[in-house]
């Protein structure tokens, strides 16, 4: 018996998303027209559900990204904790040698367990798992809420189904993504299964 089910999104493209420049929560930036795009075959795809709720985080690409589906009339509501990972001095910062060598000693570092490790002004994976399991707490305590949509961004999306699937933090890099790409988790009332992984075919189609 499925009591829930979660359809959780990546928000579309931003221009900084095209330059692999990182954003973070503190980067409130626009889509692109490439975005739009995804947000309109996302929408094509999935516009018959009928959600009971959408739940976003407080930046405006999530928004921007399901916005047909509001536009329908269904609620939402923008949770904190469903933004993205802070990325502290480096976030809208050009990528250069020295800042690719910075990223890829925190993720060997997270991989390793070293869990409370981040950058300057940033935020650690235990500290958004601790704010994403207050919003998720959120979201489980409305029974009435059956089929619920979430748009959120990369890494945190990457913690987020860590926590759903009861895998350490460590195994966040096995959640591939890109930009609204869906993963389609089913609660049953006990423990939270992923029914359909990394799908990306709506964005297939122009």
């Amino acid at each position: 018996m499925i009591i829930k089910t979660l359809y959780i999104v990546r928000h579309g493209q931003t221009d900084l998303n095209k330059q692999g420049i990182v954003q973070g929560r503190g980067m409130d930036t626009d889509l692109n027209e490439e975005g739009r795009r995804q947000a309109q075959l996302f929408y094509r795809s999935y516009g018959y559900i009928d959600f009971d709720k959408i739940y976003i985080s407080t930046l405006k690409r999530t928004q921007q990204s399901i916005q047909p589906f509001i536009d329908k009339g269904i609620p939402f509501e923008k949770l904190p904790g469903l933004d993205e990972l802070a990325w502290g001095i480096h976030e809208g910062q050009p990528s250069t040698p020295e800042t690719k060598a910075a990223f890829l000693h925190l993720m060997r570092e997270w991989t390793r367990g070293n869990l409370d490790e981040k950058f300057e002004n940033g935020e650690s994976p235990n500290e958004v798992q601790a704010r994403q399991k207050e919003a998720l707490d959120h979201i489980m305590s409305k029974p009435e809420e059956k089929t619920v949509l979430v748009c959120m961004h990369g890494r945190a999306m990457r913690l987020l189904l860590c926590l759903l699937t009861e895998q350490p933090l460590t195994k966040m890099e096995s959640f591939p993504h890109q930009n609204l790409v869906l993963y389609k988790v089913t609660y049953n009332g006990e423990k939270f299964e992923i029914a359909d992984f990394n799908n990306s075919i709506h964005l297939q189609y122009s």
